[in-house]
């Protein structure tokens, strides 16, 4: 079975703590046989959602930019990982454009009754990392995940979140961080192969 994974990095610093556990999550979804494209929302040129209602016609968004690239993409995935930051406790600004550009599927999955790969169910995994140590950190990016996911008809297979991690390459120190991420992309993949087989 071959499995398309997407990975995607919101983080605007390149080399950063989210960018350190994605890498090893790819590289263990890659150990485990799949094709993995990799996105980097820092290196695109795209607008954030103008809100003219255009997608509600026909399910496209009407905006022409660096997202036309994406959109097949998580069309065709099987699985995918959005790794982000977490800035006043909310992902990115460019993981968050990155989301709301995502309005095109909710016009065809809710408005126009189209299902979005097929009716295939895919599974996604959300990494996070804050320099906050507040209990609530993660709160309201979950909920936003939680509604992409649901959008892009993806069950929320697992989460990595780290706070109180901050400076570049502070995640390092955590004991078992980088390896987790390897493992949880080696199961991410195991478990779609698992369901395909």
């Amino acid at each position: 079975m071959n499995i398309k994974a997407l990975a995607i990095y919101g983080s605007p610093r390149k080399g950063g703590n989210t960018d350190l556990l994605l890498n090893e999550t790819v590289k263990g979804m890659r150990e485990a046989g799949a094709e993995v494209d990799e996105i980097f929302l820092r290196e695109m040129t795209f607008s954030p959602c103008l809100e003219n209602y255009g997608c509600e016609k026909n399910g496209q968004c009407t905006l022409k930019d660096d997202m036309e690239v994406v959109y097949p993409k998580l069309i065709d995935m099987d699985c995918f990982v959005l790794a982000s930051p977490i800035f006043f406790y909310a992902v990115s600004a460019h993981t968050k454009a990155f989301i709301d550009r995502c309005q095109c599927f909710w016009a065809c999955k809710y408005l126009l009754k189209k299902p979005i790969a097929g009716g295939r169910k895919r599974k996604g995994v959300f990494i996070a990392v804050g320099g906050s140590k507040g209990q609530k950190i993660f709160d309201g990016p979950l909920l936003t995940i939680k509604y992409l996911f649901d959008v892009l008809d993806c069950e929320l297979f697992k989460t990595l979140l780290y706070r109180e991690v901050d400076k570049q390459g502070d995640i390092r120190k955590h004991p078992t961080a980088l390896s987790d991420a390897y493992l949880l992309g080696k199961e991410l993949i195991s478990s779609i192969s698992t369901a395909g087989g």
